[in-house]
């Protein structure tokens, strides 16, 4: 998997405390950035061209479970320590586990910690962008957005770094971000919710892909923890509406949950069109 280069992020960035990030806790060291206010949510970098990086925000939140069966209880995920265990072993394995081996054993963990967003950062200089051409924006995974409903964000993961376009990406929908200390090593990471293309090609019609969120076979969502190296910026997915008429009471928070298939949006900005072909 192919990791993003790092880009030194400045000191003058303003606080966000709209997902009531606590103010105590110290940041974490060597993936932190500070959170940008709903103003910064997306704007221009200052800085030299790098490909990309994404980390998370600068203080982790203080009112959810430090262990890996709890914090799986908590979001719904009984199977999180399994799935911790299959990305450690990915991560200091070269070769992946065959299909249908065992649960790898889980090591033990220190200092997890969850985070409400996490920051990208890459090259866009079509968009409004730095001198460098860089622009950053935030990703959320947070139960309350501005003291409302939930927002929990989609991105674009990487699949096959030799492809392009979409056919070398994943859609994916972020759960929660976390982080956790193995070995002396500190992995900031993902919780999401896969999406397949339902094709192999982009739709005639709009020319955009089209996705479904994957299920596993009791019907449940087929979620998976991901490096947050592995992320590379925000995704936009349409609802493929149909004939269906919304009613009144519908919130645009549920529109990622309510549909079975999702156009993904390359026409969002310039970046996206370069990337989701």
């Amino acid at each position: 998997m192919q990791a993003f280069l790092s880009l030194a992020l400045g000191d003058d960035e303003l606080d966000d405390s709209e997902d009531g990030e606590s103010k105590e806790e110290e940041p974490s060291e060597g993936n932190a950035v500070e959170d940008g206010g709903d103003s910064e949510e997306d704007g221009a970098v200052e800085g030299p061209r790098v490909l990309g990086d994404v980390s998370l925000a600068k203080r982790p939140e203080r009112a959810y479970p430090r262990t890996l069966p709890e914090l799986g209880t908590h979001f719904g995920v009984p199977h999180l320590p399994s799935l911790v265990a299959f990305f450690l072993y990915d991560q200091t394995h070269s070769e992946p586990l065959p299909d249908g081996s065992p649960t790898p054993p889980c090591p033990p963990l220190q200092h997890i910690k969850v985070y409400h967003s996490a920051a990208a950062t890459f090259y866009a200089p079509s968009d409004i962008s730095g001198i460098g051409g860089m622009r950053r924006e935030r990703i959320r995974a947070t139960p309350s957005w501005f003291n409302g409903p939930p927002r929990y964000d989609c991105v674009f993961a990487e699949n096959d770094s030799t492809v392009e376009g979409f056919r070398g990406l994943h859609a994916a929908r972020v759960k929660t971000f976390f982080s956790f200390e193995c070995g002396g090593v500190e992995y900031p990471c993902a919780l999401i919710q896969w999406y397949s293309p339902v094709a192999d090609e982009p739709d005639d019609l709009t020319g955009l892909w089209v996705v479904e969120p994957d299920f596993d076979n009791d019907n449940q969502p087929f979620y998976g923890v991901i490096h947050l190296d592995s992320i590379l910026r925000l995704a936009h997915l349409i609802p493929d509406f149909g004939d269906a008429v919304l009613p009144p009471d519908f919130l645009q928070s549920q529109s990622l949950d309510a549909f079975k298939t999702y156009y993904v949006n390359k026409y969002a900005d310039h970046h996206a069109h370069e990337i989701a072909f």
